[in-house]
């Protein structure tokens, strides 16, 4: 069974959160469904062909800022490889992993992306310099989403 406050943090990540619909379920077999009113929706491609469900396309307050961002730099990204909340930092008192200007390795942490209370490592895939971060701490960010540029 899921607590209140539970409850309260996937309502307020459904509403903080571009996503029309929120499903969990645990091992115990305990689930929980939670919707947006209905809103419209995009197909995001995968490089192996499969299916991936439709994501809600809803405007946020940093998406001028992303779109200008790559409008006026076509060098490459480090992306969002799966759905979740966006920590620059290992612990909220931590020094950001990177931060423009700084050169990384292939294999060096760059962020972390929580989802489903799982921490998950972002690494670079490439050596380079980071020339702009695209994502805020704490932000919902979504499956291919930029994070970083990187030269």
């Amino acid at each position: 069974m899921y607590s209140l406050d539970e409850v309260k943090e996937f309502i307020s990540v459904l509403e903080e959160s571009s996503l029309s619909v929120l499903e969990i379920q645990r091992e115990d077999g305990s689930k929980i469904h939670l919707e947006k009113p209905q809103q419209i929706v995009s197909t995001i491609p995968v490089a192996n062909g499969a299916a991936v469900p439709a994501v809600p396309v809803m405007p946020s307050a940093a998406a001028p800022e992303v779109a200008a961002a790559s409008a006026q730099d076509s060098g490459k990204t480090i992306n969002a490889p799966i759905v979740g909340v966006f920590y620059a930092a290992p612990s909220p008192e931590s020094e950001p992993y990177v931060s423009v200007g700084k050169q990384v390795k292939k294999g060096d942490t760059v962020c972390i992306i929580e989802a489903m209370k799982c921490m998950n490592e972002i690494q670079a895939e490439e050596d380079g310099e980071i020339t702009a971060v695209l994502a805020n701490d704490g932000e919902l960010v979504e499956y291919g989403q930029p994070l970083f540029k990187i030269k």
